[in-house]
């Protein structure tokens, strides 16, 4: 997030902010030099539903086609200016800086706004019913009263840039191993709206000034932090001083978002958090896990059996666990059978494949760290289902295996079992309450931890702070929580 230099309005008459809201307008105004970004000229085919016919058309295409998705969900009767380029960014051949988006200009102290109390400018205009940059000279960037600025990475799929994976331009949804631009635009720019703490640098607690000039202890909140709370401390992060915020930041699954709409949502869309028991036939063993389903391949099946469980060697010259073809003998390991296997090295889908090819009938990938994960991706030609597991349930699933296998009979190793079901009463990416869980992972994730859903809700929600290849371009219940959450904050 780029925060620029604060603007304070402190008085509009009412006559300009108190009318009925109408549908919202978002104007898309590129910032690329010719033959750069929405301006290149290479001949491109048509695909999924955009009919551009040069690289240019068809990125600006699916900002059109992304824009309109947010008008018909939100209402404003100012006009939202999205600045937008195509740059390079950070990478390398095997990750890369995708984009990012936030809110260009901040406001406090305005008609219809709480009181001191930040807010990014989309909103901000929204409730005080004018452009509040409206008059402001320009800083001579030509987008300095943009409500919100975005960049997306230029070199994304070149052999030095996440070599193989670049933005999939279709409309439809099928990226397949590509990275879906729709989805990526749609979560980027729901951060410019306000999905975001904004204000707060989350990793010391501290507050921006009313000048915008410096992260104080009496700085000034964000709109974003009435409605988070945290259950250790009792407390929302309005109440909190700026140690207690940056301990609430680190806080893994207690930050809490309390607001009325999305709260309201949650239990109507969230599902129950997937248990997996492992049954071992050595005493001690038996084990039952959170289980996170993948968001490729079949949803795992509630009351089933998932099968035998497996471990799998090191394999020389692999890039981690399960990356390359299965030697014969982890292919006779994991025939028939559910193959266990570390996170690391490639993609979660390249690993369920290989597993697949091996023969296997399911797969459990388990965390390489402490804390969740998101078992991300996509790939059609998986037909095994998927589900991930903490590293420590995984380490205790893989000793129930070693464990077991004198347990057998007539020369046959003793297994053990994995059965899936569901918990009774918690939901996935729920507190106790069933109030939805922000994203504090520990050690802190700079600019993604508390500004996101926490990665262990099901179904997939577009503000994780992973691009789920499941995701739809529904933004309400009972397909999303993001509209309900802008609600909460005054959209």
């Amino acid at each position: 997030m780029i925060v620029k230099p604060a603007h304070t309005l402190v008085a509009l008459a009412c006559a300009l902010s108190c009318v009925a809201a109408e549908a919202a307008k978002i104007t898309i105004t590129s910032r690329d030099p010719a033959g750069v970004g929405f301006n290149d000229p290479t001949p491109v085919a048509p695909v999924g539903g955009n009919p551009g016919t040069t690289l240019g058309q068809q990125r600006m295409n699916v900002y059109r086609y992304v824009a309109d998705i947010w008008e018909k969900n939100l209402a404003s009767n100012i006009n939202i200016v999205v600045s937008a380029g195509w740059e390079p960014l950070t990478c390398n051949a095997s990750s890369a800086v995708l984009g990012s988006a936030g809110a260009w200009n901040i406001w406090h102290d305005f008609p219809n706004g709480a009181p001191g109390t930040w807010y990014p400018q989309a909103l901000a205009n929204k409730l005080a019913g004018v452009n509040l940059s409206d008059g402001t000279p320009d800083d001579g960037s030509g987008f300095g009263n943009a409500d919100i600025k975005t960049q997306f990475n230029i070199n994304l799929g070149k052999p030095d840039c996440l070599a193989g994976s670049p933005f999939y331009l279709g409309l439809d949804g099928n990226a397949g191993t590509q990275v879906n631009f729709v989805a990526t635009l749609l979560h980027e720019l729901g951060h410019g709206l306000g999905f975001s703490v904004m204000t707060v640098s989350t990793g010391n607690g501290r507050r921006l000034n009313a000048q915008g000039t410096a992260f104080t202890d009496n700085g000034l909140p964000s709109i974003w932090e009435r409605h988070m709370y945290d259950n250790t401390a009792g407390k929302t992060w309005l109440a909190m001083n700026s140690a207690e915020r940056a301990a609430s930041a680190v806080n893994p699954f207690q930050l809490a978002w309390i607001g009325p709409n999305a709260a309201g949502a949650a239990p109507k869309l969230l599902k129950p958090v997937g248990l997996a028991k492992a049954t071992a036939p050595a005493p001690g063993y038996d084990r039952t896990a959170d289980y996170i389903p993948a968001s490729f391949g079949p949803a795992p099946k509630s009351g089933s059996t998932m099968g035998a469980l497996a471990t799998i060697a090191a394999q020389a010259g692999e890039a981690g666990p399960g990356c390359s073809a299965f030697d014969a003998a982890n292919a006779a390991a994991v025939k028939n059978k559910v193959a266990l296997i570390s996170r690391g090295g490639c993609t979660f889908a390249i690993k369920a494949k290989n597993a697949q090819d091996a023969g296997a009938v399911g797969v459990i990938v388990h965390n390489n760290v402490a804390g969740a994960f998101t078992v991300g991706g996509s790939d059609p030609a998986i037909k095994i289902p998927t589900i991930g597991v903490s590293l420590a349930d995984g380490q205790a699933f893989a000793a129930a295996v070693a464990a077991s296998v004198p347990y057998g009979s007539r020369g046959k190793p003793g297994v053990v079992t994995v059965t899936l079901g569901q918990d009774p009463v918690r939901l996935s990416g729920a507190d106790a309450a069933r109030r939805p869980l922000l994203y504090t992972p520990n050690p802190l994730v700079g600019g993604s931890s508390v500004s996101h859903w926490d990665v262990t809700a099901s179904p997939n929600l577009l503000m994780e702070p992973s691009i789920n290849g499941d995701l739809t371009i529904n933004l309400k219940p009972p397909y999303d929580l993001t509209v309900p959450l802008l609600r909460d904050l005054g959209w």
